[in-house]
């Protein structure tokens, strides 16, 4: 059997929704392996789960393995951020270092193999790459939400200072004090607590709450939809599905063929004579 056989082999592997689903329960079951050994158990009980973690080491190093062997160019596989970092995830579990001053590092390290399943489920990593590509036009978002945050937490900290320090002893303090008001994590008992000496406080409240927690929020979630929407459309458009523009065009063709087809009944009794 030739590499280009075999190339074909593994492409035909890597692509089986079979093998797909194996790949995906078995980082499932490494987050449980993971999970397992947070908790107190009995020592044949670790070992049997150390072993255990050493197979889905190795297995990761097979699956990724099939992968670049079944890629048709080689050097577009590492053009793909995904498969560098589940390269670099399984190279370095593949490194001894659970008995050395680096332990932390190698535990970290199977935590995030947890993550895989992103580069393993198209719609997760479409959901990612979404979130990724919407930062740019959120940060403007978040700075004009700091910018708010920064105005009410210095009015508050002139203001509330004398009523509770621990609130609003400084600007800081008052900032995570109106993130706990946006949060509506008991923000009431904030609000009544300032309302026993300045009545009218509760505007200072509300107008926060209706800036941040729905202006400014809502704001986020559109443009993550907005993105995330862009996204899909190119995703479709990729794999030659027509995009909503080119189906109302064709729509609008369609539509005009029928009217130009369509004969008004005076034109047929004249064709007929």
């Amino acid at each position: 059997m030739n590499f280009s056989a075999l190339q074909d082999r593994f492409y035909q592997l890597r692509s089986n929704k079979i093998f797909e689903s194996f790949v995906i329960a078995v980082i499932i079951f490494s987050a449980l392996v993971i999970g397992a050994k947070t908790y107190d158990i009995p020592t044949p009980v670790l070992t049997l789960i150390r072993w255990i973690d050493l197979f889905i080491t190795l297995f990761f190093l097979v699956e990724i393995s099939i992968r670049f062997l079944g890629e048709p160019d080689k050097r577009n596989f590492f053009k793909n951020g995904w498969n560098i970092f589940d390269t670099l995830i399984v190279v370095i579990s593949l490194i001894p270092i659970d008995d050395s001053e680096l332990a932390l590092i190698g535990r970290l390290v199977r935590i995030f193999r947890v993550l895989r399943m992103v580069s393993m489920v198209p719609e997760l990593r479409n959901l990612l790459n979404s979130l990724l590509i919407a930062l740019p036009r959120l940060g403007y978002v978040v700075l004009l939400m700091f910018i708010i945050f920064y105005i009410y937490a210095a009015i508050g900290a002139f203001f509330f200072a004398d009523i509770n320090t621990e609130l609003w002893g400084d600007i800081t303090i008052a900032m995570l004090t109106l993130f706990r008001v946006m949060t509506f994590e008991d923000w009431t008992d904030v609000m009544y607590e300032t309302m026993s000496v300045y009545g009218f406080s509760w505007i200072y409240y509300l107008s926060f709450i209706f800036l941040t927690a729905f202006a400014f929020l809502n704001m986020v979630i559109g443009i993550v939809v907005s993105v995330m929407e862009e996204e899909h459309e190119k995703a479709r458009h990729a794999e030659g599905e027509p995009s909503r523009e080119e189906l109302s065009a064709q729509i609008s063709e369609l539509k005009a063929l029928i009217l130009a087809q369509q004969v008004c009944p005076k034109c047929q009794e004249h064709d007929k004579n």
